[in-house]
């Protein structure tokens, strides 16, 4: 599905006229041919991000814009996964967990939700699909990928996520068609396995000893969504 350069902390999967859609915070819909991973340093809190990644993508000799994800892991930490007409590339740091209790607080009780700084662990995701996706099935697989790496996160860490996760999907509009790509479908399955393989071989490769937090409170930052709220039903 694409070809991977890494340059100066950048990472660069290419795929000509890709139909993208993202949840970065230059994503949504889009079609071009690149898109972009870049490792930050400790410290970051860079606010003109669209002028940080071309400052970046610059310096890394990169040409093109795309959609852009960033992360406080170093590249080399970058794993990937194929099968069938999926092909998937993980980074996985944990330094700002997140967990979705199913035991509720008073509903007085003010929930921890942090604040606005960027915290760089993330577990971020690029998903590309040689088949050709309409925009409803490329949403679809976005759903995909985030379920398998929920569970798969859930599975290893006991956490559901990060706080600041981010998920880039692909699909090569001059491929064959596919109408579904859920679980049930042969898209889907190849999806989830892929996710679960890259994520924890991106695990692995950055915490050798699982020497992530085992709790929120033993990390720097996290989110624990422990409010209750007002459920209703609808008559």
């Amino acid at each position: 599905m694409f070809e991977t350069t890494i340059r100066a902390g950048v990472l660069q999967v290419s795929s000509e006229n890709c139909r993208w859609f993202s949840t970065t915070w230059n994503g949504g819909y889009s079609t071009g041919n690149v898109a972009y991973a870049i490792t930050v340093p400790e410290g970051w809190n860079e606010t003109d991000l669209n002028e940080y990644q071309k400052i970046r993508r610059e310096r890394a000799e990169f040409v093109g814009t795309g959609p852009t994800l960033f992360t406080g892991v170093s590249l080399d930490h970058v794993r990937g996964a194929r099968a069938d007409s999926i092909e998937v590339y993980a980074t996985v740091g944990l330094s700002n967990p997140a967990t979705l209790p199913m035991e509720t607080t008073d509903s007085e009780a003010e929930p921890y939700v942090g604040d606005d700084e960027y915290f760089a662990g993330t577990v971020n995701l690029i998903v590309g699909t040689t088949r050709a996706l309409t925009d409803g099935a490329l949403g679809n697989l976005l759903a995909t990928v985030i379920e398998a790496k929920t569970a798969t996160l859930m599975a290893e860490t006991g956490f559901t996520g990060t706080t600041s996760d981010a998920v880039v999907v692909a699909s090569d509009p001059a491929g064959e068609r596919a109408r579904f790509v859920g679980s049930a479908t042969r898209i889907g399955n190849a999806t989830r396995a892929c996710v679960r393989d890259a994520v924890r071989a991106s695990l692995a490769s950055r915490y050798p000893a699982s020497e992530y937090p085992n709790t929120i409170d033993e990390a720097e930052y996290g989110v624990i969504t422990s409010q209750r709220t007002e459920v209703f039903q609808i008559r």
